[in-house]
């Protein structure tokens, strides 16, 4: 298996299908065979304007389903600013600039980030719990990216035990959140 190339794909596969998007799949589909084809047929079946909507439902909706992966762990709390700052720190120690547009904590970044840099694996492997409550959750949606991201997780080393109490305990209680400055 080439992590690297899964990786890339996945990353143009999680991003927002547009224009692009549908431009690139044949090429994707030919670089990662024989990989996210349940994705790749689905998303055919589906086509343009529906599979946009259900990208839409499913990850500008649904607070499950996040692709900003440090929401998992810090939720919406002053620390997620620290980390995303510390994600910062990493990209550009690595000598990589992630574009203005988007967080460095968004999926497909990750990803590329991953595919281009050694170190990058570890970073996914850090995010671990958070990427398998994203697949329990796509999973559970019977969603066609449930197919991207267990292919994601197949590339990363086994869950330790520690990492699946974390995203127990995280799906339980759910993302942390801050009430400061909150009146009740």
């Amino acid at each position: 298996m080439n992590e690297p190339v899964i990786w890339q794909a996945a990353a143009h596969l999680l991003a927002y299908p547009d224009e692009r998007f549908w431009r690139r799949l044949p090429l994707i589909e030919e670089a990662a065979q024989p990989h996210f084809g349940g994705f790749l047929t689905r998303a055919t079946e589906l086509g343009p304007g529906e599979l946009a909507a259900h990208y839409v439902d499913t990850f500008d909706l649904n607070r499950r389903c996040c692709l900003y992966l440090t929401y998992y762990a810090d939720g919406d709390t002053r620390r997620r600013g620290e980390s995303l700052a510390a994600l910062k720190s990493r990209y550009r120690a690595a000598g990589w600039e992630p574009m203005e547009d988007e967080l460095p904590d968004f999926l497909p970044v990750l990803l590329e980030f991953a595919a281009l840099d050694p170190s990058g694996a570890d970073l996914l492997s850090d995010h671990r719990a958070g990427l398998e409550l994203l697949l329990a959750a796509l999973t559970e949606r019977d969603s066609p990216y449930a197919d991207v991201v267990g292919t994601l997780c197949a590339t990363l080393p086994p869950i330790t035990a520690a990492q699946r109490t974390r995203a127990a305990r995280l799906a339980a209680a759910g993302p942390p959140a801050e009430s400061v400055g909150v009146y009740r």
